[in-house]
């Protein structure tokens, strides 16, 4: 059995790997090649006095894909909860509070065949890969071709994983208008890429910026509330969000009126709208704008049962609206794979894993 840590992942894991095997991976759920649990949040009544307000949470998903071989499981052990920035927003956090000023993420991979788990993977740098690569995707099948100005909103590790991925599948983005809520964060955010990309990426002071004049824009962060007013948008705008209501946080990107306002709606996961009563992407169906059946998954547009983008003037939006163990399980067993090619990592005896009873 392997074990990998982050900084061994990103010496393989590239962006392209991602897009390539979570296309996979969503295709073979779609046809039944797959299967997946909803992701839970588990909360407990228990805190740290130093952190006020904030409490433990055991987060799971699990899943596997046929051409991944493997199964997934997912877990993170969080000290969890809601800060308050100097601008007065709101956001979600999580403290390092495990030994060393650390946190505990982990992917274990169980093998479809001969049932033994073959690897655990920390989790940190496939979480962000995997969100930014299942956004892109959304960008290619539903964002104009011609897009060349592009908002972001966030300056975090998860938008800059959706800023290398936005430019990978719509090469044609000249400009990117950055807003986040601290002007530093945003500025220093603005200035790397500009470096790294080679393009023009842009902090903005106002969040109408990032919207106005944009043909995508993007919202990666870890908001409590809606990063912008739907009312902005132009017709012929691709929207994503990252942030849903999770069953526990009542946490959203976009507002009603940016819902209300869209031709198309697409969803990573039907079932996790549902499980988790996800009332923002519900709204639309609530007030009668749409059924529904109107709203599709990201799976149903990669393998053309259903259409992307039907005109230059549709407003889309693409709600990347949960963790998969899917996700996990095509992107980490990629990953194990081209980790052993390179001898990267520590391996450990399976034999310390089985067990001669039955569980």
């Amino acid at each position: 059995m392997r074990i990998l840590s982050n900084d061994d992942i990103q010496q393989v894991l590239t962006a392209e790997e991602c897009l390539d095997t979570l296309r996979t991976a969503y295709c073979e759920l779609t046809r039944g090649q797959g299967a997946n649990r909803p992701r839970n949040h588990t909360y407990f009544p228990v805190g740290d006095e130093r952190y006020p307000g904030f409490g433990y949470r055991f987060k799971s998903q699990e899943g596997g894909n046929v051409s991944s071989g493997v199964w997934a499981l997912r877990i993170t052990s969080d000290l969890a909860g809601v800060e308050t920035l100097p601008s007065g927003v709101q956001r979600r956090r999580l403290i390092p509070a495990a030994p060393g000023g650390r946190y505990v993420g982990l992917v274990t991979l169980y093998s479809l065949t001969t049932l033994e788990p073959l690897a655990m993977l920390h989790d940190s740098y496939v979480q962000k890969m995997r969100v930014g690569a299942t956004s892109a995707l959304g960008i290619r099948e539903l964002a104009r071709k011609d897009a060349t100005v592009a908002g972001m909103f966030g300056s975090g590790w998860q938008a800059e994983a959706h800023l290398e991925t936005l430019l990978l599948v719509r090469p044609s983005v000249e400009e990117v208008r950055v807003y986040s809520p601290t002007a530093e964060h945003r500025e220093a955010f603005a200035k790397t890429w500009s470096e790294r990309t080679g393009r023009r990426i842009v902090a903005v002071d106002h969040p109408r910026d990032a919207v106005a004049g944009c043909a995508i824009v993007t919202c990666a962060t870890a908001a409590m509330e809606p990063c912008f007013d739907g009312a902005w948008l132009e017709p012929g705008t691709h929207v994503t969000a990252i942030t849903s209501p999770d069953g526990t946080a009542t946490r959203r990107e976009l507002d009603d009126t940016t819902f209300d306002r869209a031709d198309r709606i697409v969803v990573l996961s039907r079932e996790q709208v549902h499980h988790d009563k996800q009332y923002d992407i519900l709204g639309p169906v609530e007030r009668g704008r749409m059924t529904f059946d109107d709203i599709r998954e990201l799976g149903d547009l990669l393998n053309g049962d259903a259409p992307g983008r039907r005109s230059p003037e549709e407003i889309t939006v693409f709600a990347n609206n949960t963790g998969m163990g899917v996700q996990f399980a095509a992107v980490c067993a990629r990953a194990l794979e081209l980790a052993e090619q390179r001898g990267l990592g520590h391996e450990v005896p399976t034999d310390w894993f089985l067990e001669e009873t039955s569980p």
